[in-house]
């Protein structure tokens, strides 16, 4: 939250001398933005995410095997059971999302569903329901929308601005575009690439399959390189199970995945210890 502030705020500089208006009610305005941004982030970011993807939540009765399955392993995990969407999008791909375990929903995409099977959906399940257990999902929905409200504002700015100033705003043109770089380099610091290593390893004991996880990593990967998510938002990239948009420049600034075959490797020695 301290970041999205910091970041509103030298756009706000930028803001007044583009346009003109006075620094104290443009950094005013700014601040108001700030405030009214961190709370909708707080109560609504995962709706924001879920209506990016036009993820729809699912009872029982539309998706019985699928709820089986969070069921028990949510059991496992000492969680209460996370509600459950089903993302049109035939990507193979799945996210988890929300404020809290007890406002958390697990997201699969209708592509995770035809591509996997039993055991490697219960293995990105368990990835994802780890991730609600580490409170990571707040963390990752938090980051995508500070990339997001940082790349828009930006921009808006810098194409609002009086046109009898281009002459002199040259420089500070150049540094807002570092601006959405630089913000992006902090959000993908602040999601370390271990929370994703723990969200394996922790995902792959509660499922106990643990190779059952690294097949699945190992189709999805395929399947986002053969494929790549052209929709959506790329801030959003590191709240999946692998980053979907590969290929897509933008989305490098926001990969927060360790090597999927890191991954892979680390589950097949998991499952050594395991003796699985």
């Amino acid at each position: 939250m301290g970041l999205l502030t910091a970041m509103l705020l030298l756009v706000g500089v930028a803001a007044s001398y583009l346009t003109g208006v006075p620094m104290v009610q443009s950094l005013g305005f700014f601040v108001v933005l700030s405030i009214i941004m961190n709370l909708t982030m707080y109560w609504y970011a995962d709706k924001w995410v879920l209506s990016i993807y036009r993820a729809k939540i699912v009872s029982e009765a539309e998706q019985p095997k699928l709820h089986s399955m969070v069921s028990r392993l949510a059991a496992e995990a000492g969680l209460p059971k996370p509600k459950i969407a089903i993302v049109p999008l035939d990507v193979p791909n799945a996210f988890a999302t929300g404020r809290s375990p007890s406002h958390a929903v697990v997201a699969v995409t209708k592509g995770a569903m035809d591509l996997l099977d039993d055991d490697e959906l219960e293995g990105v399940l368990g990835h994802e329901l780890s991730h609600v257990k580490n409170r990571d999902m707040l963390v990752n929905t938090m980051a995508a929308i500070i990339g997001a409200v940082i790349t828009y504002v930006t921009y808006f700015t810098l194409f609002s601005g009086r046109r009898d100033r281009d002459g002199g705003a040259g420089l500070l043109v150049l540094l807002l575009l570092l601006v959405v770089p630089f913000a992006a380099t902090l959000v993908r610091l602040s999601i370390s690439r271990g929370r994703e290593y723990a969200a394996d390893e922790d995902g792959a004991r509660i499922s106990r399959k643990p190779l059952a996880l690294a097949s699945a990593l190992r189709k999805l990967e395929a399947a986002a390189r053969n494929r790549p998510l052209r929709q959506g938002n790329p801030s959003t990239a590191h709240m999946f199970v692998v980053n979907p948009f590969q290929g897509i420049n933008i989305a490098s600034l926001f990969s927060t995945h360790p090597p999927t075959q890191q991954r892979i490797a680390r589950l097949e020695n998991l499952a050594k210890t395991m003796k699985l």
